[in-house]
C-alpha cells in the first residue's frame, strides 16, 4: 500500500500544507468547498475531468480524498475500490444517499467517513481533522490566511509573512484571533474592548487606539502590508 511520499513521516512542518483532493462533479459546491479549505490553509485541488480519478489521484498525490458517489462516468464506490488497491489513503465520502446501505457499501469499499449533503462545512472541516490525524500524526494548528504568504498561527501568537516568522504580545494576537475569525467583517470597538478586557490589562477607548496603530505599524514592517481596515464610525476587519 502506499502513501503520498511527502507523508510517510510526521506532518506538523509549518511550511507543509496538507492536500485534499475533491471528487465532487457539482462545480458550485466543489468550489465552495475549496474556497473554504484553502481559507484553513490546505491546499484543496477540485477534480475537473472524471473519466479517469486514478491518474487525477496520481498527478495530486492528496493527504485526504473527498469523494462524492454519484459521479459520471464510474461512481464513487467504484473508484474508492480502485483507489483502496494502490493506497490507504484517508476517504470521506461526501453524498446526499441517506440510507444505511450506502453507508455499509462506503465502508465496505474501504471509505473512512460518511458525511450526507447538505453539511455545515465547519463539520466537514471537524471531520477532515479528526482523520488526519489519526492518520499521520498531524496536529491541525488553526491557521488564518490573510494573504499569499501570509498567515496567522492562533496559539502560538505567530505571524508568518514570506517565510519568516514574528511573534505577537497576548493583547495583539486576541486582535489578531478575532479579525481573522470575523474575516471580511467588521469588528466594531466595543467587541474588540471585550475580547481584550479577558487579558491582564485594562483596555480604554484611547488604548484601544493606540494598540490597533502599534499592530499596524508592526504588520507594515513585517510584511509590507497593514492588513487591518478601518470601517470609519464602526470598527476594524481584515479583507
Amino acid at each position: 500500500m502506499l502513501f503520498p511520499q511527502e507523508c510517510t513521516d510526521e506532518v506538523n512542518e509549518l511550511d507543509t500544507k496538507m492536500i485534499i483532493m475533491i471528487v465532487e462533479d457539482d462545480k458550485t459546491l466543489s468550489d465552495e468547498i475549496r474556497q473554504f479549505l484553502e481559507r484553513w490553509g490546505y491546499q484543496a485541488v477540485p477534480v475537473r475531468r472524471f473519466e479517469n480519478i486514478l491518474r487525477e489521484f496520481s498527478s495530486c498525490h492528496p493527504h485526504l480524498i473527498l469523494m462524492d458517489i454519484n459521479l459520471p462516468y464510474y461512481d464513487g464506490f467504484y473508484w474508492c475500490s480502485k483507489i483502496r488497491e494502490i493506497s490507504d489513503i484517508p476517504i470521506i465520502y461526501i453524498s446526499s444517499r441517506d440510507d444505511d446501505r450506502d453507508k455499509i457499501m462506503g465502508i465496505a469499499q474501504g471509505g473512512d467517513d460518511y458525511v450526507e449533503k447538505p453539511f455545515h462545512l465547519e463539520l466537514l472541516k471537524t471531520r477532515i481533522e479528526a482523520i488526519l490525524r489519526r492518520t499521520y500524526q498531524y496536529k491541525v494548528k488553526e491557521r488564518y490566511y490573510l494573504k499569499d504568504d501570509i498567515y496567522f498561527e492562533q496559539g502560538s501568537s505567530s505571524l508568518f509573512c514570506h517565510g519568516r516568522e514574528y511573534t505577537l504580545t497576548g493583547s495583539e494576537q486576541k486582535i489578531m484571533t478575532k479579525l481573522a475569525e470575523q474575516r471580511s467583517k467588521v469588528v466594531t470597538r466595543e467587541e474588540m474592548m471585550t475580547e481584550l478586557w479577558n487579558t491582564d490589562e485594562f483596555v480604554s477607548d484611547g488604548t484601544l487606539t493606540t494598540m490597533i496603530s502599534r499592530l499596524r505599524s508592526k504588520l507594515k514592517a513585517y510584511c509590507g502590508d497593514e492588513l487591518i481596515q478601518t470601517k470609519k464610525g464602526r470598527g476594524y476587519f481584515i479583507e
